[in-house]
């Protein structure tokens, strides 16, 4: 049964903002009490956070379908819908987001650090919150937008200052196992470690992680046996140590060898010849070992290595290459540049920026792009006259007519607003302010205007009468 997952494809959505509500205040005596519908809540996020006690990617493995809870729709009275809740999604500490592209989207690396996955749509606002001086009584709301979705990957790259590679059954988990508390699962045929293990040792004062990285034969950059796998868990690393085995029951086999194939391998999958590297010639506790570290020990110091002598069995020469170990850790970690304070960085828009772009397709279809543009028409009820009389409204205003005009456009084209995959298309007709002025903006009831004070009650009475007066006068019965 598979216990150990570092790669998953995991698809997300976040939840649904919650519907905005048309609604009149109704109360005896006051039948025109004004709008009260409230606003909808907002859609919950889906996000991964870095947890320390999480090690595998296992459950998502088994569960790769996750969703937050949508937002609730607004009520009447001006009560707001309640938000979703924001589904929060443990993952391992060095635990890479990408897209489907493999596009890195994310690093996490550090207990607590988080990404927003997918971010749960707003709620639509309620006809209170769209009422104003000059719409009065709107007779619609505006609709929550869907959450975002869609298939991100997960890669977990283990966080070790140590990676000791070499051959199957070189000693990488006895080694481990005796320089940190780990207990690895130790066997005498290939292949016995499947999954990476880590342990933690202490050396003076210096405390690091060390990694057994598994399945290291020729052709793992190429996805030769279990190699591939588990390649990406030795970027992280300061430190390469080669596990060599000095007492190799295979007669086509030696250390100097197995080096250059382990060598060529990492040079393969890249990105790390600026590690520093350590040789380890395991098992000297056998007589044959001794003899061949003792003879090959000098040429791999010719190359430039740094060789030490162990034995995992009988704990032979393990102080040395740990405080080795703790010496190179602690200057790659004096190396790296301080983290500085976060920085809040404020990039304004040009004055010249609209917002949005027209563009005139191959077809002739006319296609408007942009963020608001995009939200409007989500956020709109097409079943009912006001709310697309609104949504004009608004298009408007941000000057997507006079844009369209621009671009040559004429009545009848065809018009889409949002991507090709989930646009609304239209035949345009442009609308004549002069007539929207005369009629009156969408929205407005003249029944909730003010009192008109009594001498202008008056006088406008007096008006009516002047004006049937003179229709009376030139009244002509035959």
């Amino acid at each position: 049964m598979t216990t150990f997952v570092d790669r998953v494809e995991l698809h997300v959505a976040a939840g649904n903002g919650g519907h905005g509500c048309a609604s009149v205040h109704r109360e005896k005596f006051k039948p025109l009490g004004g709008p009260d519908g409230g606003n909808g809540g907002r859609g919950g996020d889906v996000i991964l956070v870095v947890d320390q006690s999480v090690t595998t990617l296992l459950d998502y493995h088994h569960s790769p379908h996750r969703k937050a809870t949508n937002g609730k729709p607004g009520e009447g009275g001006n009560r707001s819908g309640k938000d979703g809740q924001d589904l929060i999604l443990p993952v391992p500490d060095g635990t890479v987001v990408l897209d489907g592209k493999g596009n890195v989207l994310a690093d996490l690396v550090g207990h607590g650090t988080s990404y927003v996955a997918a971010e749960g749509g707003r709620g639509g606002l309620g006809n209170a919150a769209l009422a104003s001086a000059r719409r009065k009584a709107p007779g619609f709301a505006l609709l929550g937008e869907p959450g975002r979705s869609g298939d991100i990957v997960l890669e977990l790259k283990t966080v070790a200052d140590v990676a000791l590679v070499g051959y199957p059954s070189a000693g990488k988990s006895s080694l481990i196992s005796v320089l940190s508390a780990a207990k690895p699962k130790i066997a005498d045929y290939p292949f016995t470690t499947l999954v990476p293990n880590l342990g933690v040792v202490t050396a003076g004062s210096t405390v690091y992680t060390i990694a057994d990285v598994p399945g290291l034969i020729p052709g793992a950059s190429q996805g030769r046996g279990l190699g591939l796998e588990f390649l990406r868990h030795v970027e992280r690393c300061s430190v390469l140590v080669h596990v060599l085995d000095t007492a190799t029951l295979e007669s086509d086999r030696d250390p100097v060898t197995d080096l250059d194939v382990i060598e060529e391998e990492l040079s393969q999958y890249g990105g790390l010849d600026d590690r520093p590297r350590i040789v380890v010639l395991n098992k000297i506790d056998i007589p044959d070992g001794k003899d061949l570290a003792d003879m090959i020990r000098p040429d791999l110091e010719a190359r430039g290595y740094r060789v030490f002598e162990v034995s995992a069995v009988a704990h032979m020469g393990l102080k040395e290459l740990s405080f080795a170990l703790a010496e190179i850790v602690a200057q790659a970690r004096a190396a790296k540049p301080k983290e500085e304070a976060t920085r809040i960085v404020i990039r304004p828009k040009a004055v010249d920026d609209a917002g949005f772009t027209v563009t005139l397709e191959e077809d002739g279809l006319y296609r408007v792009r942009g963020e608001k543009p995009e939200r409007w028409v989500r956020q709109t009820d097409f079943n009912n006259d006001e709310a697309v009389g609104y949504l004009a409204d608004r298009l408007n205003r941000l000057g997507v007519e006079d844009q369209l005009m621009k671009a040559g456009a004429r009545a009848g084209d065809g018009v889409a607003i949002g991507p090709e995959e989930d646009a609304v298309v239209f035949d345009w007709e442009p609308t004549m302010m002069a007539g929207a002025e005369m009629l009156g903006r969408r929205g407005e009831d003249h029944r909730m205007e003010a009192p008109r004070p009594a001498a202008q009650r008056r006088k406008d009475r007096q008006a009516e009468r002047d004006e049937a007066d003179r229709e009376f006068d030139g009244f002509d019965p035959f």
